[in-house]
């Protein structure tokens, strides 16, 4: 450990803010909004960074959270951080996602959570030469080269089924369009329908007391907040609630192929996430289950994300933005006959399945690198 020194963030950091702008002020397009979270909020037609950047959320529930980008961003509500002299930019990026418990625990403020530039700064961390700094990203990158390039794939995949979606459900180009009559700008045999009427079970989920340790300790039952809604498949939580945090809070246990939806707070307002296997969630987040004598759960799935966009349009409330589960529920959408959900479904599926498949590839591959990443950035493992 002789070649490592034990510093503090602001020695070997700087930390430069975003440039504040909404969504209503710019124009849509392809350059990603970093807001916060894990997840671009939206795409606009300009960018304020170019070339490798590492990024620390400021505010909000995942304030702290690093991310790393390597193409044009606008960076908003989140911190640029730049590595001074003698430091390896991938390798900042490593010890800071070495330190994201410790960031996130860093947080203040009752209403809005968020961290600043000392408290960034502040954190303890080890420096190695730079030939050491150099063979730990090496090591490192290889998983995340891998994790891109299936998050590459996964992207195709989503635009393949979204773009199936839009030709039948929303531009009406569906099988046999040609021949259906249409009916005051409806085809014939489609009906209006309320989410409620195709869906068998709605309901948000709960929080277990935190004062309750019972509740949480050594629990085996997943929980998701909306925060890891990423709009795919979940595999695993953060956090885990024990039978007595179950029985004695409102929280279920949903089934495989229910679709949560985030209700509160930009820019997770409208996230979806498909349960790979049974889980709870928080009361932010609405579980549907879709009615299978009625519609497909994957057909379901493209209709809500259709409706992000309204739905966040609607969405009241002073500190955070939220919309209620009986507004959803009541959303009145036209559904297909089913024959056309069915051979909707039939393409659609598979396609779903390959996503499924490789976005657990994409999370054993993170299990592995984040179990490695504390023992390099420690010296523990000799590189």
């Amino acid at each position: 450990m002789s070649e490592w020194n034990k510093v503090k963030l602001e020695e070997i950091l700087q930390v430069k803010k975003g440039e504040y702008i909404t969504k209503k002020e710019a124009k849509e397009g392809i350059y990603p909004v970093i807001l916060g979270g894990k997840e671009p909020a939206y795409y606009i037609n300009k960018f304020n960074h170019t070339g490798k950047a590492i990024v620390i959320s400021r505010s909000g529930a995942s304030a702290g959270y690093v991310s790393f980008w390597n193409e044009p961003i606008f960076v908003t509500d989140g911190f640029l951080i730049e590595p001074k002299d003698n430091v390896n930019f991938e390798f900042l990026y490593y010890i800071l996602k070495s330190k994201q418990r410790e960031l996130h625990n860093t947080q203040k403020g009752a209403a809005i959570p968020h961290v600043t530039p000392a408290l960034i700064g502040s954190i303890d961390g080890l420096l190695p030469d730079i030939l050491i700094q150099q063979n730990i990203v090496s090591i490192l990158s290889r998983y995340d080269t891998l994790i891109e390039n299936y998050q590459k794939q996964i992207k195709l995949l989503e635009e393949a089924a979204q773009r199936l979606y839009k030709e039948w459900f929303v531009d009406l180009r569906f099988p046999g369009h040609e021949n259906t009559k249409i009916v005051d700008g409806v085809p014939e045999d489609w009906e209006k329908k309320t989410i409620n009427d195709i869906c068998t079970h709605i309901s948000s989920g709960s929080t277990p007391s935190r004062r309750n340790k019972s509740y949480w300790e050594n629990g085996t039952i997943k929980w998701i907040k909306t925060k890891e809604l990423l709009d795919g498949w979940i595999f695993d939580t953060e956090e885990y609630i024990t039978d007595d945090g179950l029985k004695n809070s409102s929280t279920k246990i949903y089934p495989v192929n229910s679709i949560l939806m985030a209700i509160y707070a930009s820019p997770t307002l409208g996230r979806l996430g498909i349960l790979a296997s049974e889980c709870c969630c928080n009361q932010a987040a609405l579980c549907l289950i879709a009615n299978e004598q009625i519609v497909s759960w994957q057909w379901l799935y493209w209709k809500l994300f259709e409706l992000r966009d309204e739905f966040n349009s609607i969405a009241r409330g002073a500190g955070q933005q939220n919309i209620s589960g009986i507004v959803v529920k009541n959303k009145e959408v036209l559904v297909p006959t089913r024959q056309v959900i069915d051979a909707f479904t039939n393409i659609a599926n598979p396609i779903f399945q390959k996503i499924k498949k490789t976005s657990y590839q994409i999370h054993l591959l993170t299990e592995a690198r984040d179990r490695l990443l504390p023992k390099l950035m420690s010296g523990e493992i000799t590189v």
